[in-house]
């Protein structure tokens, strides 16, 4: 067994160099991009950490030989993290990492840094403990998951030989619940856009011009509010195409889940769930899609008619459901609503993710809840999926070949992508003690990978 000698306060000082980068994909200078990467690839400078180029943040590679005739894993994670939103509702600086008793808040700790970091470590006991792990392992660390991985698929493509692997495992993806160990079996899928309506030439002033003109903002939320019924459901024709049938045997599957609709809702301060009619809110968790509205902008606290408003819209996808035609039936819905007075673009972004899944027999998943089962003792591994998109997955299977395992040690209420992420401290141990469970019985253990 490896040991992690460390304190907890030496591994939080750590990774809060690692947080203090304030490496958001979406705005952030390349230096800034870079320094992350450079910070990671100094931590595997015993795997040959190096930067890889790409048309945009570089890619941060390495490895680590096992024996000879072991399986190859490659270790994927990303080093970019989402913005901060509204730095009024954290309640410490978001990129100086704070330790708040059981906790340390910071934007990152939690996607995916804090992950990545575990994963380092163990790496990192192997080498300077054991002289090598028990099977060779490869890392592709990304700064760019947080914004669609757009540049992955062609990087990956010219490099696929480099980035050959038997099995890809992620750091990235969040356990289900803090106090039930859980091994995701699946990841949404996702497509996004704008809808931007457009009146006047600029805004006009709202005693002048009110009652003579359509206003963009009015017209965009009638728009919006348009792609929902009122009880809940998806109103855009097509949406739920090529979705099979929730089986009675993955309802009864799902209803074994302990879930307490009512703690659910107190824990995230609402008086009520809504949502999907007909199916549980672990149903629709797990097994159903999403749109939804994620942001609107038009004009602001002072009295004019906003001569622009535009919306920004996401779909959380299953599978059966096709990206292309999901934009293309939300298009379509759009196009037929009655806007008269002012124009509508709907512009979609570049990603189109399709849902991805693993089968539960797969010898990765096995070793992963047995490695589960090492640590929490006594406690049963859920079968989880994960609510989220990892842009990576299906293109790891399309060009490696390789399905892709979850073993995140983040947990999915740690307010990822909002004010005042943070990850639980425990959790570093946990990871490395797992990590290591992991390791050693795919490269030698009864759930051991047949290398090809």
């Amino acid at each position: 067994m490896l040991s992690f000698s460390q304190g907890d306060g030496e591994y939080i000082g750590e990774l809060a160099e690692f947080v203090a980068i304030p490496s958001i994909s979406r705005d952030a200078s390349p230096e800034t991009m870079r320094q992350a990467a450079e910070w990671l690839v100094a931590r595997l400078g015993y795997a040959h950490g190096r930067l890889i180029e790409t048309a945009g943040n570089p890619v941060v590679a390495a490895e680590l030989a096992g024996p000879p005739d072991a399986p190859t894993i490659l270790v994927y994670g990303h080093y970019d993290v989402q913005p901060t939103g509204d730095l009024l509702e954290w309640v410490t600086p978001p990129f100086q990492l704070t330790r708040d008793g059981e906790f340390v808040r910071g934007r990152g700790a939690s996607d995916d840094k804090g992950p990545v970091y575990i994963v380092l470590q163990v790496a990192q006991a192997f080498a300077s403990q054991e002289g090598a792990p028990p099977l060779n392992v490869k890392f592709l660390f990304e700064g760019e998951e947080e914004v669609g991985s757009p540049n992955l698929p062609a990087f990956l493509r010219e490099h696929a030989e480099s980035f050959a692997a038997d099995l890809v495992v992620s750091a990235d993806g969040a356990m289900w619940r803090p106090g039930e160990p859980s091994v995701s079996i699946a990841s949404k899928g996702l497509v996004s856009l704008d809808i931007e309506v457009t009146g006047a030439g600029d805004d006009l002033h709202s005693g002048r011009y009110g009652g003579t003109v359509a206003n963009p903002a009015h017209a965009l939320a009638q728009l919006l509010a348009s792609l929902h019924t009122e009880a809940g459901a998806v109103a855009v024709a097509g949406f739920y195409d090529g979705i099979p049938d929730l089986t009675p045997g993955r309802r009864e599957e799902i209803a074994g889940v302990p879930f307490d609709d009512r703690a659910y809702s107190d824990q995230l301060g609402l008086e009520e769930l809504h949502g999907e009619p007909g199916f549980s809110t672990l149903e629709r968790l797990w097994e159903r899609p999403t749109l939804e509205i994620n942001g609107i902008l038009a004009g602001g606290k002072y009295t004019v008619i906003p001569h622009r408003a535009s919306g920004h819209v996401s779909c959380r996808l299953v599978p059966g459901q096709d990206p292309d035609a999901v934009l293309q039936a939300i298009a379509a819905h759009v196009a037929a609503q009655r806007t008269p007075g002012v124009r509508v673009l709907v512009r979609p972004d570049q990603a189109r993710v399709p849902a991805y899944t693993i089968s539960p027999d797969h010898p990765a998943v096995q070793a992963a809840t047995a490695a589960l089962e090492s640590v929490y003792p006594g406690q049963a591994v859920i079968l989880a999926k994960i609510g989220g998109t990892l842009p990576a997955t299906v293109l790891f299977e399309e060009v490696l070949h390789a399905k892709t395992l979850f073993f995140s040690f983040s947990t999915s209420d740690e307010r990822l992508h909002a004010p005042n992420e943070f990850l639980r401290i425990r959790r570093l141990r946990e990871g490395m003690r797992a990590w290591e469970a992991l390791w050693r019985l795919l490269g030698n253990g009864p759930h051991r990978l047949a290398p090809r």
